[in-house]
């Protein structure tokens, strides 16, 4: 393990680290009206007067009590919002031969295939078993798999708000917020200024943006190759941020088109782990109580940071099926050395590593290397985090109500062990 490699990690987690509190602080002013501290405010005001017409359009009033939700009628909201983005994503998906924006001519989707993608992008899945270069035209993946990545994580945000005001709130029969307004808000105050910057920072490294066609090129052996292109730096940008993980291109981010360089695999993995990380900041805020935003944060924090070592680790030793044939995989003036087999030579194994052990980590499912390419150790260390139902640091608003419901077991199991009323944040945890 090299000391430049610590250093890429280092890196990555002390941006994110930095980041947390000022977006932390930003957040829980998004969903709670609490005033947003420094350089927070700028840029809220333009997006205020587009937000008042959507609320027109849907017919609510933030300020209303009437459209204060119950936890029934926010899960109903919830519901119906996925409802009609499957069904509207199933039809774009099946009809795309008939529609704009599809240069390649390609084929709708047959109805299972639409169905399992649809299925798979509404509930921030993401799974994906199709090539998407080979497969989908540039109005399905923008309208379609574009708008599902911001919705998805959208209602993520919305329905932590909405927990969190069940922990906050002084009455168990206080309202829980407006789905509506919730979502509505996670997308125009957090998902689409932060993307944009994110897809001008992946553009400047040449991650592909343009509506050409695909392009037919000579290869130097003197054939022909076609490359794919399309508006990738928009949709990356939304798909590692909002922890969605599905890639335009079928190889993601090991893709050259998807993530060309060290510096656009940095942002990246920045945007991965962003979000997550600065909720737990929002969390403390929101309950009047910063101690137990960074309680949890920590606990997070234990969760994932020594599993980086461990892959890392793993993968710069040598590949012992490898190094039984003879293969040379030592480090030296012409290779990293280490465990290269499924991983792209310009990222390396350090960035691989942190990058498997983030989008385990943050229900992401992105990718920057071929994870069966790797040491058994890694591979049980990305299954570990998944198996905790990955919450350390976990998807955008999943990861922490996840980790919540935790909380609650924990302090139930503890009060029957000390034989107290187990109580959390002034509540008392029972039926």
């Amino acid at each position: 393990m090299s000391a430049r490699g610590w250093l890429e990690i280092a890196a990555v987690l002390g941006v994110v680290a930095a980041l947390a509190r000022p977006l932390g602080l930003y957040l829980a002013w998004v969903f709670s009206g609490q005033p947003p501290q420094g350089r927070a405010r700028f840029g809220v005001r333009g997006m205020a007067a587009l937000e008042r017409g959507i609320y027109r359009l849907l017919g609510v009033s933030p300020e209303s009590a009437d459209d204060n939700m119950t936890a029934r009628q926010y899960s109903t909201a919830f519901l119906v919002c996925h409802a009609v983005g499957f069904g509207f994503l199933y039809l774009l998906l099946r009809g795309q031969a008939f529609l704009p924006g599809n240069s390649s001519h390609f084929a709708g989707l047959s109805p299972d295939l639409a169905m399992n993608v649809a299925t798979s992008f509404v509930t921030n899945t993401n799974w994906q078993s199709y090539a998407g270069e080979s497969t989908l035209g540039y109005l399905a993946q923008m309208a379609g798999l574009g708008v599902q990545n911001f919705l998805s994580a959208a209602a993520g945000l919305a329905v932590l708000a909405a927990v969190v005001r069940g922990f906050a709130n002084k009455s168990l029969a206080d309202r829980l917020g407006n789905f509506w307004v919730d979502a509505t808000r996670a997308v125009l105050y957090i998902l689409l200024p932060l993307s944009f910057v994110g897809a001008l920072g992946l553009a400047s490294q040449g991650v592909v943006q343009t509506f050409a066609p695909s392009l037919t090129v000579q290869t130097l052996e003197g054939g022909e190759q076609t490359l794919a292109r399309g508006p990738v730096a928009s949709q990356v940008a939304i798909k590692q941020l909002g922890t969605n993980g599905g890639g335009f291109f079928n190889a993601n981010s090991a893709h050259p088109f998807e993530n060309p360089t060290p510096l656009s695999n940095f942002l990246e993995l920045i945007s991965i782990l962003l979000l997550p990380v600065a909720l737990c900041v929002a969390f403390g805020r929101w309950v009047g109580d910063g101690r137990q935003g960074a309680a949890l944060l920590a606990t997070m924090a234990l969760l994932f940071l020594p599993w980086i070592g461990v892959v890392f680790h793993a993968e710069s030793q040598a590949n012992p099926t490898f190094a039984a044939l003879g293969i040379d995989s030592a480090a030296s003036a012409t290779q990293e050395g280490g465990n290269l087999e499924g991983k792209e030579q310009r990222l390396g194994v350090p960035a691989s590593a942190l990058w498997a052990t983030a989008t385990t980590a943050a229900s992401n499912g992105s990718v920057n290397a071929m994870h069966g390419s790797m040491q058994p150790r890694s591979v049980f260390a990305t299954l570990w985090l998944m198996l905790l139902g990955e919450v350390a640091f976990g998807g955008v608003g999943s990861g922490l109500y996840g980790m919540l419901l935790f909380v609650v077991l924990a302090v139930f199991t503890a009060g029957l062990m000390v034989g107290r009323a187990p109580e959390y944040l002034g509540k008392k945890i029972e039926p």
